[in-house]
């Protein structure tokens, strides 16, 4: 049944742009025509997720004989619009953008639209702007799989839950799914939410001193921290571990990093999400060089981002326990055994 699903999730995206737009093997362009010039604006590359997405983007584009320009603002606003701004200069015909504001992001999608640019955002939606297409994953349904499988576990108890960055709109729909998955439980008053902080940046030092405080409020009795990422639950397992609650405390996360994934091996985390990347990377690529030659793109829905119906193509992320890293992961060839386990398993 997993492998059926995973099957569905990777061909979903790349079966929609075939059909209105060109093939993965389609033939190479004449000779004298222009190459389409593509801008990727990513929030970070800092972190093991984005330098996947940049590598499978780049090939994609490559294949397609694109030339992409790529930069990373590092979590710096005005940084982004001012590489923004660059990639407009050089004439870039499509703009890919992983903003680091949902909100800040707007001011890049009117300078694009001034040159009649047009906008994909990529993994994050931009609020409040002219976007033409948003290629994502189903970020509600993250928050819902991660608490459901706490919940599962840990039917009662304190939880904490530990948001993403309060500038990231994905952050507050992954914390719609948690609480959809809790809510029932809530009301009754079989789990109890002790603290619900959003956390700065995505970042693991933020983590590890939210759920310490958090901890400290609940004087130990804590189920479960339903972490929004592998990263923000890394800090969390810190904060655990230093009170000698690790692996006793139940922990969400997202995105599979390899930390993560070996953390599940060993105990102290319980579960991640699953979203493979190469539909997702390969499939903006795809969308934004057909925007860049004039060609229309069309999503299999759409998503209100406060000033219109967006396009949209999203993805369906897989829920992630130590018994499916070897069915899912492993067989995905999103990392090897020897990664995961080093030689303490076999075949």
């Amino acid at each position: 049944m997993i492998k059926h699903r995973l099957a569905a999730v990777i061909g979903l995206l790349a079966i929609h742009l075939i059909a209105c737009g060109p093939r993965s093997d389609s033939p190479p362009q004449q000779q004298g025509e222009p190459r389409p010039k593509i801008g990727f604006l990513m929030d970070t590359l800092q972190e093991e997720r984005w330098q996947r997405d940049r590598e499978l983007f780049l090939e994609r584009a490559k294949q397609l004989n694109a030339e992409v320009l790529i930069e990373a603002a590092e979590r710096d606003d005005a940084k982004q619009l001012q590489q923004a701004e660059s990639f407009l200069a050089q004439n870039v015909k499509a703009l890919v953008i992983v903003p680091h504001s949902s909100a800040a992001g707007a001011k890049i999608v009117e300078a694009a639209k001034k040159r009649s640019v047009p906008v994909i955002c990529y993994d994050r939606l931009i609020l409040d702007a002219d976007v033409d297409l948003y290629v994502s994953f189903d970020n509600r349904r993250v928050g819902e799989l991660q608490a459901q499988q706490l919940r599962n576990t840990a039917p009662k108890g304190n939880y904490i839950l530990l948001g993403g960055a309060p500038t990231d709109h994905n952050a507050k729909l992954i914390r719609e799914g948690q609480m959809a998955a809790l809510d029932d439980a809530v009301k009754r008053g079989d789990i109890k939410i002790v603290a619900n902080p959003w956390t700065p940046d995505w970042r693991e030092d933020e983590a590890m001193r939210l759920t310490d405080e958090a901890l400290k409020k609940a004087r130990g009795q804590v189920a479960a921290v339903v972490a929004s990422n592998d990263i923000t639950a890394g800090g969390a397992i810190k904060a655990l571990e230093a009170q000698g609650l690790a692996g006793k405390v139940l922990v969400s996360g997202q995105d599979a990093n390899l930390d993560a994934v070996r953390r599940i091996v060993q105990g102290t985390q319980t579960m991640t999400v699953y979203k493979p990347l190469r539909p997702l990377a390969r499939g903006a690529a795809q969308a934004a060089v057909q925007f860049a030659k004039g060609e229309k793109v069309e999503g299999t829905t759409s998503v209100d981002n406060g000033m219109k119906k967006v396009q949209a193509l999203l993805l369906t992320p897989i829920g992630i326990h130590k018994g499916l890293i070897d069915q899912v992961l492993i067989s995905d060839k999103f990392f090897t055994r020897d990664q995961v386990y080093g030689t303490a398993k076999t075949k």
